[in-house]
């Protein structure tokens, strides 16, 4: 689903392939450290490349504080010059740069673009006025400010973004791209779930109760925090509910604080399974009854999409871009944040409820396919992407 004001006017034949030089400031393709912001990356590149688009890298500069960290400027320059040099050499039709905001400004795109008159376009850009008030963040602010002004065209994934963006920009240069997945990719498959249910040592038979099965990585975070608070509010409802067994996919450096409230929250009842490859996780959903992950302040949440897409409802909280992807109601429960005995309601909800498991659970699969299958998705954005081209002297 791609809401957008008018496209640039298109002048002439289309001309392909289209070779567009790529961009992300914030993490780097192939970036050790996996996050949602890096798939989503990941996954418009390889769209891109399946539509037979020649995606380029012509830099890998890592942004973050930059500007708090002079010892990288010399880089800064050199990036800059190698950037040049390598767009001159591959005569890219545009470039595309992914998630530029006040932490990680693209220092390189509006200076590369400017010098050899080619479009500059931002997917999931992000404009926040609070980050100008502040000194430590106040240069992040205008640097990320003044690539958002320079940009032909940004792309923003999150509806609070568009809201925010409009104030800075007109809606004919702004287009809402609607979250997604590919649904292809998380497709529930019974037995691989009974395998995985076999590995961890939990009967096939249910006899322990409905699986809840939550995922994140155990950074000292928001991530961390989340599971703490899920692990507490389920120990909270533990006597006289309904039994059930708890999966957590995920490892960082606080397995041991989390292994440790899991021991005293909930005995016997929790599973860490360690860290899985994105490939591996369809497995993962495949094997449980419901997920379950607050998300506190969550900016989107991939893995209430995968979840979904595998046929699981879900509960997280109603705070962030989480709405955007689950229909409270719908596919699942939203909650008020820290409301910890809404929150457990809504789980013994699901738990005790098979048929509105089994409800919510078709209803969550049916609608990722119909609202946030990246296929269709980004298939328009492509679609404007080459009109640029073709609009471009």
């Amino acid at each position: 689903m791609v809401r957008s004001g008018p496209g640039p006017t298109v002048a002439g034949p289309r001309r392909s392939p289209l070779r567009i030089a790529f961009y992300a400031p914030f993490k780097p393709l192939g970036h050790r450290n996996p996050s949602g912001d890096l798939v989503i990356a990941t996954g418009l590149v390889a769209f891109l490349r399946g539509r037979g688009v020649r995606v380029t890298i012509p830099a890998t500069l890592r942004s973050r504080w930059i500007y708090r960290r002079p010892n990288l400027w010399p880089q800064l320059l050199v990036q800059y010059r190698r950037a040049l040099r390598f767009c001159r050499r591959r005569r890219p039709h545009l470039w595309l740069t992914y998630h530029t905001y006040y932490k990680s400004p693209d220092l390189l795109g509006p200076g590369v673009c400017k010098r050899l008159g080619i479009p500059y376009l931002v997917f999931q850009g992000i404009y926040a006025t609070k980050h100008r008030r502040r000194l430590t963040t106040a240069a992040g602010f205008y640097l990320n400010r003044r690539a958002l002004l320079a940009a032909d065209h940004l792309f923003t994934n999150r509806r609070l973004d568009e809201v925010n963006l409009l104030r800075l920009r007109d809606r004919r240069q702004l287009t809402y791209v609607s979250p997604g997945i590919f649904p292809g990719d998380f497709v529930r498959d019974e037995g691989a779930g009974r395998q995985l249910r076999r590995a961890w040592g939990l009967g096939e038979g249910h006899r322990e109760g409905p699986l809840i099965l939550s995922a994140a990585m155990f950074r000292r975070d928001v991530k961390t925090q989340g599971l703490l608070w899920l692990i507490r509010c389920l120990g909270s409802m533990r006597a006289g509910s309904s039994p059930f067994q708890l999966a957590i996919a995920g490892e960082g450096p606080c397995r041991d604080e989390l292994a440790a409230a899991a021991q005293r929250h909930l005995p016997g009842q929790v599973h860490f399974v360690g860290r899985l490859r994105r490939e591996e996780m369809a497995a993962f959903y495949s094997a449980g009854d419901l997920f379950a992950f607050p998300g506190i302040r969550e900016s989107l949440g991939m893995v209430y999409l995968e979840a979904q897409s595998c046929g699981l409802p879900v509960v997280a909280f109603d705070n962030g871009g989480i709405p955007e992807v689950v229909a409270h109601g719908v596919s699942g429960f939203l909650t008020p944040p820290f409301d910890r005995q809404v929150f457990a309601d809504r789980v013994l909800q699901l738990l005790t409820d098979a048929d509105l498991r089994a409800r919510m659970g078709r209803s969550a699969a049916r609608r990722v396919r119909d609202c946030h299958d990246l296929n269709r998705n980004y298939a328009q954005v492509l679609t404007m992407l080459e009109q640029f081209h073709a609009a471009s002297p």
